[in-house]
């Protein structure tokens, strides 16, 4: 069966199964071809499999939406969290010189950059929306390094799946498939609004996820983890996770 043939197939199946609200049916079809989140299971999980897997079929290269510079919040909202560690302000004295961000797990050449490091890279910069699940939002423009870049330069393995991202606070972190980590617009930002990235919106380093809700965008990022299954980690259901209890795929 060629690609856009299994597509289609694919495509209607979950479709008429969804029609019919046979989300069991379509959680199995979705099993079938490799479309599943890892909140798969539990009351929720068929249509936590049926959402997530739509989007992989339909929307898988799809962009959030980018604004012209005129529609910047002039008052946005940083729904601070600011981490009180002794490491966080050791780090932040010395103007974040010290800070680190390891890349690990299935890659070719494991990694420890430097903010130095990170702005060698190509600059990007784009101007999206933070959508909160509490109801707020805001626009800012985003500027760093395109996420995508860093992984080829480590070299993530074929079998690899999923990326695993963790914040200097140990019980803070997210994890996306390997599709939105290499999505053009993933960002590891550095800058926002033409200024170092502020503390308060999780300088000096914050991965930007614009096309998932908010939560996915986790503040002071120092560790990548890349790998092929997503057990070993918190359940994304669990009440105790990072997202307590959002779904894993959070896409808008």
């Amino acid at each position: 069966m060629s690609t856009i043939s299994r597509r289609k197939f694919v495509t209607g199946g979950l479709a008429a199964a969804a029609g019919v609200s046979s989300l069991a049916v379509a959680s199995r079809l979705s099993k079938k071809y490799g479309l599943v989140p890892p909140d798969s299971g539990g009351i929720y999980g068929p249509g936590e499999t049926l959402t997530y897997a739509a989007q992989q079929l339909l929307a898988r290269h799809s962009v959030a939406r980018e604004f012209p510079r005129s529609m910047i919040s002039k008052v946005p909202f940083a729904n601070a969290i600011a981490p009180l560690s002794d490491e966080f302000k050791r780090l932040e004295a010395g103007g974040f010189a010290g800070w680190q961000l390891s890349i690990q797990g299935m890659v070719a050449r494991p990694a420890s950059l430097s903010l130095t490091d990170l702005k060698s890279f190509p600059v990007r910069s784009q101007i999206t929306e933070v959508v909160c699940e509490e109801g707020w939002s805001y626009i800012a423009e985003w500027t760093g390094t395109s996420l995508s870049d860093v992984l080829k330069e480590a070299g993530v393995l074929p079998q690899a799946r999923y990326l695993v991202y963790f914040s200097i606070d140990p019980d803070w972190w997210e994890s996306i498939d390997i599709a939105d980590a290499q999505h053009p617009q993933t960002l590891l930002t550095w800058a926002m609004n033409d200024a170092d990235l502020p503390v308060a919106f999780g300088g000096p380093l914050r991965l930007r996820v614009p096309r998932q809700l908010g939560y996915k965008s986790v503040k002071f990022i120092t560790r990548l983890t890349v790998t092929d299954s997503a057990k070993g980690f918190v359940s994304a259901t669990d009440p105790k996770s990072p997202n307590y209890g959002y779904s894993w795929y959070a896409g808008i």
